[in-house]
């Protein structure tokens, strides 16, 4: 199973492409939003390559990306960009925090985030990591996931541990605590 661990904060992780399939360029996004009657901008290029290299970011954290480079493009133009896009199929987003919707590409492989509340780290689980619960949700409940807007939050196996040492399942909660 391939999973790919990184730091919420840390947004060096560029976009990965499927297995077999490249990551779209500047070619296949133009073709993509001309079908739909819409120009490549530079504006979206640099939204789209922004996105392709931190991995998963917020609106925010893409912006100021393209600042890093051009001065050009404000903060609505990138929530604009942003929500055409993710119509055209080329970004995704997800709620991975409680603030702003975090985007990633689409030559990103499916996948779910599962969100540490200790660290804040975010661990991309594939679809088979989690289809145990997909298709148990699809039979008892006729329900159909979309594994790239699904975020399980809960605490990543060092900050589980910090919290509770392995050894201790059972415990009454007394442990080290004088009794009366």
């Amino acid at each position: 199973m391939s999973r790919t661990d990184h730091a919420h904060a840390s947004r060096t992780q560029p976009g990965r492409a499927q297995p077999g399939r490249a990551e779209p360029g500047p070619q296949e996004w133009q073709a993509r939003l001309r079908e739909q009657g819409y120009r490549l901008t530079p504006q979206r290029e640099l939204v789209l390559h922004a996105v392709e290299r931190l991995g998963h970011a917020t609106p925010d954290e893409v912006h100021a990306e393209i600042r890093a480079q051009s001065s050009a493009v404000n903060l609505s133009t990138v929530y604009r960009t942003l929500e055409l896009l993710e119509e055209l199929g080329l970004v995704r987003h997800a709620h991975i925090t409680d603030r702003a919707p975090t985007y990633h590409s689409t030559a990103a492989p499916d996948h779910a985030h599962l969100v540490c509340r200790g660290c804040g780290k975010v661990t991309e689980a594939t679809p088979d990591d989690v289809a145990p619960l997909t298709e148990t949700l699809e039979q008892k409940f006729g329900f159909r996931t979309d594994i790239g807007h699904l975020t399980v939050f809960g605490h990543c196996e060092a900050c589980a541990e910090r919290a509770e040492p392995r050894g201790h399942a059972g415990d009454d909660g007394r442990a080290g605590r004088r009794q009366a």
